[in-house]
């Protein structure tokens, strides 16, 4: 069986179709968190950066006009929500960000989880380090597998700009991560 397109569902989901608006948030619940997650350094402020952007679709899902796909516009608007968090509260690098991250299939290889987790919480830590704006561009970069030129149209930055952050962060990184 196929499953709706996110076209269709938002259509539903304007018409007041619960089980539409339900499936537009299971299919995406996890990429947003993961954002969230990556962008915060922490777990609770992570869930809380996903409520609201999923109460924001949700109040603005009239405002969709398809111009980009429903998962561009959804991942705008957690960009944004990530924004102004960090505008509220600067947060503090996490020790435990991927404490729980590990698959569920490596479970008969604990060497293996554990150098995934260390260096995981490596790259967090490293991540965190790096000025929000930095950590911005690295996350839609290698993470939402942006080009610089759509994190540009995103951040409404000229490319040059991102160009610039994004090649600083990556200094910033290697420059961590090999001192480690």
């Amino acid at each position: 069986m196929f499953a709706p397109s996110d076209q269709r569902l938002v259509k539903r989901a304007r018409a007041h179709h619960k089980q539409a608006w339900l499936q537009l948030v299971k299919r995406y619940e996890g990429l947003v968190f993961n954002h969230a997650l990556r962008m915060t350094g922490n777990r609770d402020d992570a869930m809380d950066v996903m409520q609201e952007v999923f109460i924001s679709v949700f109040r603005n899902l009239h405002l969709w006009r398809g111009d980009s796909s429903f998962k561009t516009w959804l991942m705008t608007i957690a960009q944004h929500r990530c924004v102004e968090h960090f505008r509220r509260q600067r947060p503090q690098a996490q020790e435990d960000v991927l404490e729980h991250i590990a698959s569920d299939d490596d479970w008969h290889n604990p060497e293996a989880v554990y150098r995934g987790q260390a260096q995981g919480q490596q790259l967090v830590r490293a991540m965190q380090a790096l000025p929000f704006e930095q950590r911005q561009v690295v996350e839609l970069k290698f993470f939402q597998h942006l080009t610089l030129e759509q994190i540009a149209q995103q951040t409404d930055c000229s490319v040059n700009t991102i160009k610039s952050r994004f090649y600083k962060a990556i200094a910033a990184l290697q420059q961590q991560l090999e001192s480690l």
